[in-house]
């Protein structure tokens, strides 16, 4: 494909255009998540020694970051951003080398998922929420611009981060869970998994 003459983001347009017109809902979620792609050699773009979620483990591995689309009509990818680490975007002469153009800087993968928002609810997408686990949960801008953006979230966080709480005081994410009563608590199914039916704990306290 790196051959041929096409413009991946014109693609994505289309893409997201019939996303919205057959998959839109008022009850939509937009879904951040990363996946890893194992890799041999050293001349693929974003390619390092780190982790990949896809192996569970680090890896020698490209990392993408990928905006997706739920409703009740179905699924489907919105958009997608290739993570470089420093590493590459501070080595331009291997940048160059896998075609990745010189304008082309660090962004974090927070950074990269906010941006693929941005192109999306531009686009009035219509989403309910938007969710995503600790890697872009526990960025604080990411979660500050959602707020400020009006758009409702559910993103994971670590125990130890701090949250804005009662009083405005920040407060250990472990304390707030720890301090709410038993009957703030549902617990709800994730679907089936490879292990059984995947059961969490749900308050929206």
């Amino acid at each position: 494909m790196d051959r041929a003459r096409w413009n991946a983001d014109v693609a994505r347009d289309i893409l997201r255009q019939w996303v919205i017109d057959t998959l839109g809902s008022p009850e939509g979620v937009l879904v951040l998540d990363e996946t890893g792609f194992t890799k041999k050699g050293q001349h693929s773009a974003g390619v390092q020694r780190q982790y990949s979620g896809t192996a569970g483990r680090i890896e020698n591995s490209q990392i993408g970051v990928f905006l997706l689309y739920a409703s009740p009509a179905g699924q489907a990818f919105l958009d997608r951003a290739l993570y470089l680490p420093k590493s590459w975007t501070q080595d331009r002469e291997r940048c160059r080398r896998a075609g990745i153009p010189d304008d082309v800087e660090f962004a974090s993968k927070p950074e990269l998922a906010r941006r693929m928002l941005e192109c999306a609810m531009d686009q009035d997408i219509p989403a309910a929420w938007v969710t995503g686990d600790s890697v872009y949960g526990g960025n604080r801008s990411l979660r500050l611009w959602l707020e400020e953006s009006s758009q409702p979230f559910v993103l994971e966080v670590a125990c130890n981060e701090s949250l804005w709480w009662q009083s405005f005081h920040y407060t250990r994410a472990d304390e707030i869970a720890a301090a709410l009563p038993d009957d703030a608590w549902q617990t709800l199914s994730a679907g089936s998994g490879s292990k059984g039916e995947r059961w969490f704990c749900d308050s929206q306290r």
